[in-house]
């Protein structure tokens, strides 16, 4: 049964994961065989790898060469569509090298008339360009930098994508616009891949959708990817080991998994072609049935302080959670913190006071006593031994370490 206007079929759930972090434990044997590995069958593979990306790169180099600015607004046609087989197979081609020998798909592609949207989740490494090659390498929705990528910003080129500036406002207003544009073409245009996430996490959990996808109001087809290893060398995450580690560990198994699962053509009802907000909710609850995950409504611009900024804030999210633990708190009671210092007044003017605050003002605002414990979460922010933290970025903190949902006024007091 569908939701209305006011109320998504699932609601997110408090006691999600943190989806920003990503902690790879190897064993002694998984240590042996990647050193073993990284001698013999990884070296060979990468060669492999190498070899076939520069095969593909003159080729699509030839099909993005002399095209108009009117060419570019138009489907790809021509000898230019004859290229595209020759190219999804030596795409194929890359990812076997690396040891993705053979992926499992369940269910059906829909046709572009059908779902002129397909919608990739949940996106957790640059490794998710495998599903895009099985998707047939169509338009990706993409950031404007992945264009200038050497080899791969040719190949996203050729897939004539719909770059978008995270950052410019207007940018987003015309990506919008491009994608309902093409969504609205009756299959003249090859279907738009979107990771309605927009970044990478570690697949614990489903965050929230951005809505540009499901402005168009037409049908999407949903598609789960699963990467079921053992070890997880695959997920990317802002925290976490890093891309060439991530890559290494990858070439050093003996095989990689991957499964691609095609949901039904989810076409939205009245109520969700009226708010995106809502098509987007429900779609993600159906995906995350057929994952058998969570939801959280954690996004792309809870990153965004911890990335420019160079104070801890969510850096240390690990540790903020085992000290909290420490302190003998239960999630139910840190849910219940986190509503507590979401404002904070002055008990005599009953004004919104600084948010700068001292040890003991700390401790008083928490209710909590102070104890070395105590002590080492405000160290934690007092990055500077300044005596004092700014209380906007242990909201932040705690926000993220609660996977908490229904405290947008905290999160907006802590990003003002």
């Amino acid at each position: 049964m569908r939701g209305n206007a006011k109320m998504s079929r699932n609601r997110s759930v408090s006691d999600a994961p943190n989806p920003f972090v990503h902690e790879l434990k190897l064993t002694f044997l998984d240590k042996l065989q990647v050193a073993v590995m990284s001698v013999t069958v990884a070296p060979i593979r990468l060669i492999f790898v190498v070899l076939f990306l520069l095969m593909v790169w003159p080729i699509v180099a030839l099909a993005v060469a002399f095209r108009s600015e009117e060419d570019r607004l138009k489907p790809v046609s021509g000898w230019r569509l004859l290229l595209r087989p020759v190219v999804l197979f030596l795409c194929r081609a890359v990812f076997f090298a690396g040891g993705f020998y053979w992926v499992t798909v369940k269910g059906k592609q829909a046709s572009s008339k059908e779902a002129p949207i397909l919608l990739v989740a949940p996106h957790s490494s640059f490794f998710d360009a495998l599903p895009v090659v099985f998707l047939g390498l169509t338009s990706l929705v993409a950031k404007a930098s992945t264009h200038q990528i050497l080899l791969f910003g040719t190949l996203i080129e050729f897939s004539q994508p719909v770059l978008v500036k995270r950052e410019d406002p207007n940018s987003r207003i015309n990506t919008i616009k491009e994608i309902q544009r093409r969504g609205q073409a009756q299959g003249q245009w090859p279907q738009i891949i979107i990771f309605p996430e927009g970044t990478c996490t570690n697949r614990s959990c489903l965050i929230s959708f951005k809505q540009g996808a499901f402005y168009p109001g037409v049908p999407v087809q949903p598609v789960c990817v699963r990467y079921p290893n053992r070890l997880d060398t695959i997920t990317w995450t802002w925290d976490g080991p890093g891309a060439f580690t991530q890559l290494w560990l990858t070439l050093c198994q003996f095989y990689n998994r991957c499964e691609i699962e095609y949901l039904p053509v989810y076409s939205p009802n009245e109520a969700e072609k009226a708010d995106p907000k809502l098509f987007a909710n429900n779609v993600r609850d159906a995906m995350a049935r057929c994952l058998q995950c969570p939801v959280t409504d954690h996004t792309y611009d809870d990153l965004r302080p911890a990335r420019t900024s160079t104070k801890p804030v969510l850096a240390k999210l690990k540790e903020l959670e085992n000290l909290h633990s420490k302190l003998g708190l239960s999630a139910d009671q840190m849910q219940n913190l986190l509503d507590k210092v979401g404002v904070v007044t002055d008990s005599k003017t009953g004004k919104e006071k600084a948010t700068e605050v001292t040890f003991e003002e700390f401790s008083i605002c928490l209710d909590l006593p102070k104890s070395d414990t105590l002590q080492r979460v405000f160290d934690l922010y007092d990055t500077n031994a300044s005596g004092m933290i700014d209380l906007r970025e242990y909201i932040i903190g705690l926000s993220l370490v609660t996977a908490s949902t229904s405290n947008d006024s905290t999160i907006q007091l802590a990003f003002q």
